[in-house]
Formats: C-alpha cells, structure tokens, sequence
C-alpha cells in the first residue's frame, strides 16, 4: 500500500470498515503476529512479484505506523530479516497445514492454487499513512478556498495539501519568520485541523500532535524553480 488509490488499500479498507475479512486461511497468521509482535494486523495479501510464480511474497497489513516500526531495523533502516524469516515460516506453517484440512491438494496443485512458500518475501505496511493521505485529499478545493478566504491575510499566499499535510505560504521569507510558531500560526493549526477531522473517518489525526507547515513564495520560487514537482521531490 503506498496511495489510496491501491487495489491493497481499498481491500484494507473494506476491512477495517467490517464490510469485508480477512481470508479465513490467513486469520490464524494475523492472531499469531498479533500476539507475538504486540501489534494489530488488519490484512495479509499474498501475491508474487511480477507475477512471477518463483517470487511468492506475502505483505502484512499493519493498522499502525508505530507497529510497522516495530519490524525496521534500526540499524539499516530496512525490514528486520529475523522477524521476515519468523513470518516466513510461520506462513508456511499454517497455510500447509489449512490446505490440507480444507481443500482437496491434488486439485489445488492441478489449477496451481496452492500457496508457494518457497522464498517468500515477506514486507509490512500501515493502513494509517495511507488513510491520512486520503483524508486530507478529501478535502474539495472549494473548502480549501472558502478557508483561505476567511482567513483573510494578504501576506497569505497559497494553502497547498500534499500526502498528508497542508503547507501555507507566506509571499516573503520575513514574512514567514514572523509568523513561524505565533498565536496565528496556532490559530491555523486549528483551523485545518477542524477542516481536517471532517474527512478523518477512522480518526487517525489528533489534534495535539497535528501542525501546518509554513514556507514562504520566495523559497518556492528561488530554491524549486516555482515547480511543485522539485518542491515535492
């Protein structure tokens, strides 16, 4: 999952809203990761990397950015490969031992169903991020517009939303100084925070931990060319 617009989050999202379950071979794996790694798992999706047979690879669904943490190393900013091997093998497990309680294994292996365990790539990502990120795009441009202008400040330039943040500029960077941690860059906070919760349907923004950026026209123009794209990158 990496945008609201995957097929990965959409499925999540069914989920987490009780629409949908997780698949039932997957549910003894998801309360095993649960109990052993202290975290909530919402799904596992099991696919192959360019639909190549020989690479099976099976992503775990974490609701919280924090749990996803929990399997980083820390050293090498990568996925812990103890804990990839530990879910490797615990897939392997369970899914050997569901086929072959559940469904007739010659048929499974005749249509190529069974599940390829054999260098299995195990990655985790986080519903959360991703549920922000939609949040925040949610909100029509309109409601951006309308908050602008009760806003009100000529020295206000431009409210933009990117991923899951709002960034207001200011024309100049005196201007910017000025207002960088002031009563109105508190009261802008809590202007978009309030926008903001009205599209937050699972509730993953709080209010005590959420802040607009502020930048300035002058940087955007000096520094990025005026281009969103560098700006962004």
């Amino acid at each position: 999952m990496i945008m609201p617009s995957d097929k990965d989050y959409k499925s999540t999202k069914r989920i987490k809203q009780n629409i949908s379950k997780i698949k039932e071979e997957f549910e003894p794996l998801s309360k095993w990761i649960d109990k052993k790694y202290d975290v909530k798992t919402l799904n596992l999706i099991f696919d192959f990397i360019n639909n190549s047979k020989s690479h099976p690879r099976l992503q775990v669904c974490l609701e919280y950015a924090k749990d996803k943490g929990k399997f980083m190393d820390n050293r090498t900013y990568n996925f812990d490969k103890t804990k990839q091997n530990e879910i490797s093998e615990k897939f392997a497990e369970i899914t050997s031992d569901y086929e072959v309680k559940n469904k007739p294994n010659w048929i499974k292996k005749i249509l190529g169903l069974t599940y390829k365990t054999k260098n299995l790539f195990v990655y985790f990502s986080d519903f959360e991020s991703i549920a922000k990120i939609e949040a925040n795009e949610n909100i029509p441009e309109k409601e951006i517009k309308k908050l602008k202008s009760e806003i009100s400040n000529p020295e206000l330039w431009e409210i933009d939303r990117r991923f899951d943040c709002a960034t207001y500029f200011l024309h100049t960077n005196e201007q910017l100084k000025k207002y960088q941690d002031s009563e109105i860059h508190k009261k802008w906070n809590e202007q978009y925070f309030d926008l903001l919760k009205g599209y937050d349907e699972f509730e993953y923004f709080k209010k005590d931990f959420y802040s607009v950026f502020l930048d300035s026209k002058e940087n955007f123009d000096t520094n990025y060319e005026s281009n969103w794209y560098y700006y962004y990158k």
